[in-house]
């Protein structure tokens, strides 16, 4: 019985060694052939890709690399249609790949073919083996996707079809105010844009890639609530409104429509957090209007105007002071603007108020007006009454006026325009050279009185400018005689250009006094102050390297009759002149000056009317 299982069991590994040995015998069989096949397999497809291997649906087996490279480059497409389509919004846009940075790298797909069941263990090959008896073996293509050429093509496509938001607009036609509507704007993300097409690269989906585009809205896409408002203002006038004071009623000026509609403009204002459109005058119409307006209610400041009662020795009232007002522009032009962005048709005029520096109740203490400092008077014999109509009209404007102290005192600032309206005649004038009838002649009188009155009163002469000629009315005197000192003391003006100043170098107030006596032919000027103790030493050469005139000149006029001969020029010698003065305070010297005049030689001139014998032939102008 044991000698039984014995031999069973010695039975059973020895069927088991068997086994194992054929199944040892069988795999090395099985791995030799398996090789052999393959090393058969790839020795016959040696430099070939094997067959059954696709890329991108392309077949490319049994091709060398050379040939599968120009299949592929033939028959590979990215999209059905080769194309690449790019969607902006509702807008297709069909490009190329390459002008995405798009191509297939052909080398890399290929030599990936190529590899395909060749590298790798034993186990790829049977893969290979198994997915070709399926038809499996479809490989990715190598795309490459260069982004900054993508970069710039959708740079392209943003000048293309990018737009801002348009804001509604309001605009005019006549008094009628339009509405117009706004539109989105948009613009492209070229970021997400490129990330979308890289995506779809890589899952070689690109036959639709929608853009990704970035809408914007207008702050204000219907404007016709406020088109609304800036009607209202237009159907009507709008009005400015100056305050009324106590001496004087409101006073209102009137901007009718027709002349509103094209000063009018459209703004867009924040207000509350919200974005609405308000009618502005444009700036320079309103700084236009207003510098008009200004004319209307500018008053300038005046001080009183006194008289020195020579006998109380106190100052009588001549004329009271006048407060001034001046329009005050940006406070005017916020007013407005204010208003029409409410919706309102009238706004408040802003002025400001100047009292004068001086009271009506001022006494002489008050501005150290306590004697006469000086008077100076010249004379005008022979003058014609248009002549001394002027001289009057112009010494009036400085009778009784008040030179504030330490201050310089401007002629041509006081002095209204020389005009036929502000009571000025023509009479004879010096004008480019020549003597002629012009507005204001014998101005230079009274500028001329003023200069000698300033220049003996010892007072700081800062512009003074002499005549062309000598002029006989300067250097007259009492009696109608003529003083040769007086050349160079003469001073002429023309308003606004050529004027005459001084210096009120003193701390106290000056006041001037004019008169014009008409039976004298005199005019005198008077400086009423506190005297301080200046006097004044003075020496004139007198008229030096003198020059005589050419000989008369005679010229035809018909405007004149025959036989009739009128003088226009006078003669006059030419010459140089120089006046010094010294001005002293007690014993010591306060300053010097000097005073060059320069005078041209001057011809006399005749005209006569055509067909007047005797004139000289010598003499006649040409």
């Amino acid at each position: 019985m044991s000698s039984s299982s014995s031999s069973q069991s010695f039975s059973f590994w020895q069927l088991l060694v068997k086994t194992i040995t054929v199944l040892l015998l069988g795999m090395v069989l099985f791995l030799t052939i398996a090789f052999t096949v393959i090393g058969v397999y790839q020795v016959w497809y040696a430099g070939r890709i094997f067959p059954g291997i696709h890329i991108a649906d392309v077949n490319v087996g049994g091709l060398n690399q050379e040939q599968a490279a120009f299949y592929l480059s033939s028959n590979f497409k990215l999209t059905p249609d080769g194309k690449i389509h790019l969607w902006y919004g509702s807008n297709p846009i069909e490009v190329e790949p390459e002008q995405l940075g798009i191509r297939l790298e052909i080398s890399a797909s290929v030599q990936e073919a190529y590899n395909f069941g060749r590298k790798g263990a034993f186990g790829s090959w049977l893969v290979y083996r198994m997915n070709n008896s399926s038809s499996a073996n479809n490989l990715t293509p190598t795309i490459v996707f260069d982004q900054p050429t993508a970069v710039r093509y959708l740079q392209q496509i943003g000048q293309l079809y990018d737009h801002p938001a348009i804001e509604a607009q309001l605009s005019l036609q006549g008094t009628q105010v339009v509405s117009q509507l706004g539109q989105n704007g948009q613009q492209l993300d070229i970021a997400a844009s490129l990330d979308q097409i890289a995506a779809q690269v890589e899952q070689l989906n690109l036959e639709k890639v929608i853009l990704t585009v970035t809408q914007t809205q207008p702050q204000i896409m219907d404007a016709s609530p406020y088109a609304n408002m800036a009607q209202k203002i237009l159907d009507q006038p709008f009005s400015l409104v100056l305050a009324a004071s106590p001496t004087e009623p409101a006073t209102e000026w009137k901007i009718l429509p027709e002349d509103l509609a094209p000063m009018l403009t459209f703004e867009t204002q924040q207000e509350d957090g919200q974005t609405r459109m308000v009618p502005q005058l444009k700036e320079d119409y309103l700084d236009a209007y207003l510098s008009n307006l200004s004319s209307q209610v500018d008053i300038k400041t005046k001080n009183p105007r006194f008289i020195f009662n020579d006998e109380t020795r106190q100052l009588d009232l001549l004329t009271p002071g006048v407060t001034g007002r001046q329009l005050d522009f940006a406070s005017t032009a916020a007013n407005v603007q204010s208003a029409l962005a409410q919706g309102q048709t009238s706004a408040p005029v802003s002025i400001a108020i100047q009292q004068p520096q001086v009271s009506d109740s001022a006494q002489t203490a008050d501005l150290g007006i306590t004697e006469l400092v000086h008077s100076e008077s010249s004379y005008f014999y022979g003058s014609s009454s248009a002549r001394v109509q002027n001289i009057q009209t112009a010494a009036a404007q400085f009778h009784g006026l008040l030179v504030p102290p330490n201050s310089t005192f401007s002629m041509a600032e006081v002095m209204d325009e020389i005009t036929l309206d502000n009571g000025y005649a023509e009479a004879l004038i010096i004008y480019n050279g020549q003597t002629i009838e012009g507005v204001g002649g014998g101005v230079c009188q009274v500028s001329t009185t003023l200069f000698r009155t300033a220049f003996f009163s010892g007072f700081p002469i800062t512009e003074r400018h002499p005549h062309a000629y000598r002029v006989s009315y300067y250097e007259k005197t009492a009696g109608n005689k003529r003083d040769n000192d007086l050349a160079g003391l003469d001073a002429t003006v023309y308003v606004p250009i050529i004027d005459l100043k001084f210096e009120n170098d003193t701390p106290y107030w000056l006041l001037m006094e004019t008169y014009v006596d008409p039976s004298a032919s005199r005019i005198t000027w008077k400086f009423y102050s506190t005297w301080d103790g200046r006097t004044v030493n003075w020496q004139t050469t007198g008229p030096t390297d003198v020059e005589k005139p050419e000989k008369p000149l005679y010229r035809e006029n018909p405007e004149l009759s025959s036989g009739e001969i009128e003088q226009v020029e006078w003669e006059a010698d030419g010459a140089d002149i120089r006046v010094d003065r010294s001005v002293y305070l007690g014993d010591a010297l306060m300053f010097q000056d000097s005073f060059d005049t320069h005078y041209e030689p001057w011809r006399a001139v005749y005209e006569y009317g055509p067909g007047t014998e005797g004139i000289p032939a010598n003499s006649k102008d040409e």
